[in-house]
């Protein structure tokens, strides 16, 4: 992690209790600075020679004749990052060392640009320093600008959206660049997808960006995928596998399609940036959002948009993605996958998808006879290179309706 020092002093702040700070020094303390809970015993000449705010705050808070007898106290406890951010200030201030990060990088550069901390009281004042330190160093690494993100999320405030905007567009930049390029660490610990199977095993995938961005809180994923989306450089394909990734690390039990507690606001989210482009995401991913907008209760435009981009791409759909489907799902999907006037080699891939689902759907003893016509009839004129899937299917029908204890035997026979 890339890191500034500023500063030569020693480090004079000591504490009292949990709630007191100050400067251990002969001279008395001018001034107590309160945020919070928390009170900063400290002096007027470092604090007023670099921050315009406390300047004109001290200037307006006493008369002349209080200002003899009274120490001034100040409440500024909305200050952006709180106690921490402002002691950072603080510590400047006096010259004191103090080390600045990708974690405490944005609070400190919005607490200063709050006590207004910039050139107009002194050169290279603090905001000029933080924001040197920030284009120079922390936007130029990958992991750093990750970090500094996440922290923006506890400071939403005027103070912290340039600073956001500056940082998504450095995620989005470093995302979009060629992945020759790609020099610097990153998460990756999924299978290679089948385009980089001819590369060298060190060759950088395509969607190598994808899992660190998983770390990130629901609002700023959103946020970082649209400024990748805006940029026009990522395949919506790597976008799609993205939103997967994203969906497995967040939704409890998504990736088995035995979702229990979903977020739904989690859901629209993932929803709204799916690509429009057809094949930008798995069918597999598109069954598990369909059943988690039909677990949650989502309005028939969401739910029919789903099953809609489900059947464009019905072909490339396995059985076990649809297997949690009644047969009345399963065949509106096909007749929806017929409406498109689909090639031959499509048809006969859903032919051979739906054989297997019947198949494994012939199992319940439950299962009306009349909806297992209904779902084989409707791909009757399918080419098939071979019925066997769909005898299979009809004759473990016929062998569970006689006898339902039977299905332990035909299981074992197919």
């Amino acid at each position: 992690m890339k890191f500034m020092k500023l500063g030569t002093k020693p480090d004079s702040f000591q504490s009292k209790e949990d709630n007191v700070r100050y400067v251990t020094t002969e001279l008395e303390a001018e001034i107590i600075i309160i945020i919070d809970n928390v009170k900063f015993y400290l002096h007027k000449f470092p604090l007023l020679s670099k921050s315009g705010f406390l300047q004109k705050l001290i200037a307006t808070s006493k008369n002349e004749e209080e200002k003899k007898n009274q120490i001034d106290e100040i409440d500024i406890s909305e200050i952006p990052g709180g106690s921490v951010a402002f002691e950072i200030c603080v510590k400047f201030c006096y010259g004191i060392t103090v080390t600045l990060n990708a974690y405490n990088v944005v609070a400190a550069r919005c607490a200063a640009e709050f006590l207004e901390m910039n050139e107009t009281f002194e050169k290279s004042n603090l905001v000029y320093k933080i924001d040197v330190f920030l284009n120079s160093t922390i936007f130029r690494s990958w992991k750093d600008s990750i970090i500094v993100l996440q922290t923006t999320k506890d400071l939403l405030s005027n103070y912290s959206e340039e600073l956001l905007k500056r940082c998504l567009d450095s995620i989005a930049s470093t995302a979009s660049i060629d992945t020759l390029k790609v020099k610097w660490s990153y998460s990756y610990n999924r299978k290679k997808k089948l385009e980089n199977v001819k590369k060298p095993e060190d060759a950088v995938p395509k969607d190598w960006w994808v899992e660190d961005l998983c770390d990130l809180h629901m609002e700023l994923y959103k946020q970082a995928i649209e400024a990748i989306k805006a940029k026009g450089k990522v395949p919506n394909t790597v976008i799609g596998e993205a939103l997967h990734a994203y969906a497995k690390r967040r939704i409890a039990g998504f990736s088995k399609g035995s979702m229990q507690i979903v977020d739904k606001s989690l859901t629209d989210t993932i929803i709204e940036l799916i690509p429009g482009e057809k094949r930008s995401v798995s069918s597999s991913f598109l069954t598990k959002l369909h059943r988690a907008s039909i677990f949650l209760g989502y309005e028939e435009t969401v739910k029919e948009r789903l099953k809609k981009r489900i059947s464009e791409q019905l072909e490339e759909t396995t059985v076990n993605d649809i297997l949690m489907y009644d047969l009345d799902m399963v065949q509106s999907l096909v007749k929806e996958f017929m409406n498109r006037d689909p090639k031959t080699h499509s048809k006969a891939s859903v032919a051979k998808l739906i054989d297997g689902y019947l198949a494994e759907k012939s199992r319940d003893s439950n299962l009306p006879l009349q909806n297992f016509l209904s779902l084989a009839e409707t791909l009757s004129s399918f080419p098939r290179q071979s019925h066997d899937g769909l005898y299979r299917a009809i004759d473990m029908f016929l062998k569970v309706k006689q006898d339902p204890y039977s299905l332990v035997v035909s299981h074992k026979d197919s």
